[in-house]
């Protein structure tokens, strides 16, 4: 038997079953991908294992990136881990795509409910390739062959000083990016910005940057472009960073949510 997928919306994402994460055969594994590349979003519950296989589990897609500057989990590298308590609100409330400011962003990410609210707290996900091809069609001719600047400081270097930020800078530089990606595996266009961490783009002046970036932020933001899932204990959410992007609801405080992710190592856009 193999697993079956059922569709969340017209757009994307799809809700899996007939996996056991503990125990992955190859066959599964073959599967998995191919729902990936076709629902970009895949939701699996009630997979009740050790954070080793989840590790394991992540691997079997690629290499895992250590993350240098999210929380990580005591002994486990691989783990980040996003916890939010009645003292700290934490929850990625803006529309991204994952460590776009890396030169060879993240490919995916597996995301474990560990503790979850009685009541929001959900990840909502877009289509950035329907997102794009939704744009008027002389938007999309302008945007077409521009890049944008994508920077870490904009966010996670917030916290560091002067000193620290310019060290980081080195290690991290800026990346330039297609403000339209393709995706590496089907060839689809999408859009690869976002306000987080994108400076500027590149061949136009600050006003029209601006100007362009609210124009694909807005797109992504539409409803017919998106899924949203609710999260339970022991619930995985995997998405594919190449198409799609993310943002948690931050309506849950002052309760606890905490998930823990992996995220797999990806390749240079173009």
């Amino acid at each position: 038997m193999g697993i079956e997928c059922h569709r969340l919306t017209g757009t994307l994402g799809a809700e899996v079953t007939g996996v056991d994460l503990a125990n992955p055969t190859d066959a599964m594994i073959d599967d998995l991908k191919k729902a990936w590349l076709d629902h970009k979003v895949l939701v699996i519950r009630d997979q009740h294992i050790t954070t080793e296989e989840h590790i394991a589990f992540g691997r079997r897609f690629g290499e895992l990136e250590v993350h240098p500057f999210a929380t990580g989990k005591a002994g486990y590298p691989e783990i980040v881990k996003i916890k939010s308590t009645p003292e700290s609100l934490i929850a990625a409330s803006n529309w991204h795509s994952d460590v776009t400011w890396r030169q060879e962003p993240s490919m995916g990410s597996i995301l474990r409910g560990i503790v979850i609210p009685p009541v929001g707290g959900d990840t909502s996900f877009a289509c950035a390739g329907a997102a794009y091809r939704q744009l008027a069609a002389d938007v999309r001719e302008q945007i077409d062959d521009l890049h944008a600047i994508h920077d870490y400081s904009r966010v996670f270097g917030r916290g560091l000083s002067v000193e620290e930020r310019a060290e980081k800078q080195k290690e991290y530089p800026p990346a330039r990016h297609p403000v339209v990606r393709t995706h590496p595996e089907t060839g689809e266009r999408s859009i690869y910005t976002n306000r987080g961490f994108v400076s500027h783009i590149e061949g136009v002046d600050a006003e029209e940057s601006r100007r362009l970036i609210g124009i694909l932020e807005r797109a992504i933001m539409s409803p017919s472009v998106q899924c949203r899932v609710q999260w339970e204990v022991d619930t995985f959410v995997m998405w594919d960073n190449r198409a799609v992007q993310h943002q948690a609801s931050n309506d849950f405080w002052p309760e606890t949510r905490h998930v823990e992710r992996v995220t797999i190592i990806g390749d240079k856009p173009f």
